[in-house]
């Protein structure tokens, strides 16, 4: 398990255009999402930092899913771990009670659009005054980490989630999300893996 930080993709980016499978089968295609704000959550079954988040984010799912668009998505590698594969994702959903979409992005062009570098890393977009998806948060959940005795309340996103919906400023000063590294694929690491 390398301990790694998220590599901070610049705020204003757009939401990456994908059309992936969900682990319950279907697919979801991002031209077919709605106007209201998306949180793109990078995640994965057998991850202990992920796991660590497992209860806030079904807090969030709760509290959150009518106003936003939540979407779990899985990039790591299923040649390498197949521990986090669409069965074993599946059940992490239902044993939580998640109600948002998720995704496998077997492939990792999600990922690789995102700059995506750990597990768990949060995303959020919401529409720009041309209706466009841009970045407004992207980093930690909250402090916690297992074992840190840091609350797990997920006070960071909370706050940028409350201020996209609210229409204020999201705070620029963000802080990295701290996890396992993404799990790419034999001889596909990008340039930022290292």
């Amino acid at each position: 398990m390398a301990l790694t930080p998220s590599t901070m993709l610049a705020l204003g980016t757009g939401l990456p255009g994908f059309d992936l499978p969900q682990v319950t089968g279907g697919r979801l295609n991002s031209r077919s999402l709605d106007q209201r704000p998306v949180l793109l959550m990078v995640l994965c079954a057998h991850c202990p930092f992920v796991k660590h988040v497992e209860p806030e984010i079904t807090r969030l799912d709760h509290d959150f899913s009518n106003a936003m668009q939540l979407i779990g998505v899985s990039s790591n590698s299923l040649i390498t771990h197949p521990q986090d594969g669409p069965e074993q994702l599946a059940d992490q959903a239902r044993r939580h009670g998640w109600s948002f979409p998720y995704l496998l992005d077997e492939q990792q062009t999600l990922a690789r659009a995102l700059r995506a570098a750990c597990t768990p890393e949060f995303y959020l977009f919401s529409p720009d005054g041309e209706g466009l998806q841009s970045l407004r948060y992207r980093g930690q959940l909250d402090g916690s980490r297992p074992g840190n005795d840091q609350p797990l309340d997920g006070r960071d996103l909370r706050a940028a989630l409350e201020a996209v919906l609210t229409g204020s400023l999201v705070n620029p000063d963000q802080t990295a999300s701290v996890g396992c590294n993404v799990k790419w694929n034999p001889g596909q690491e990008p340039e930022w893996f290292g």
